[in-house]
């Protein structure tokens, strides 16, 4: 069964930078999208970063221009590198695995409903 573990959360101050990581268990070029999802207290769960098979990439809206989504095929690794962190960015923070082929922004749009394989998260507190 496929799994993914994530790492790399903290707390940091306004404008500071994290890199999560996720360690998928199988091989993650057979894996046609890996994502990044959120969620903060009282809030509902929104997507942040997908990135398929090919590289292509969508992000949120509210993370453009200072997160980066990418992966390294060779260690079956998945990042999400943070900079100019804001306190409206502290979530949990969830790494997904899906093996279908997906409408990128349809997803990154959405809450994750229905994707396959997630982690258990690891949270991220930005202090102002």
């Amino acid at each position: 069964q496929v799994q993914v573990v994530e790492a790399g959360g903290g707390s940091v101050q306004a404008g500071g930078s994290l890199r999560l990581s996720c360690i998928h268990s199988e091989y993650i070029t057979t894996t046609y999208c890996m994502c990044w999802f959120r969620q903060a207290p009282g809030k509902e769960r929104e997507g942040v970063a997908l990135i398929d098979s090919d590289g292509s990439t969508s992000y949120a809206d509210s993370v453009k221009g200072r997160f980066t989504i990418s992966k390294d095929n060779a260690n079956n690794t998945l990042y999400l590198q943070m900079n100019s962190l804001k306190p409206e960015d502290t979530a949990m923070y969830y790494c997904v695995a899906d093996s279908r082929a997906l409408a990128l922004e349809v997803v990154v749009a959405g809450t994750g409903r229905g994707l396959e394989v997630w982690g258990q998260g690891t949270l991220v507190t930005v202090s102002s």
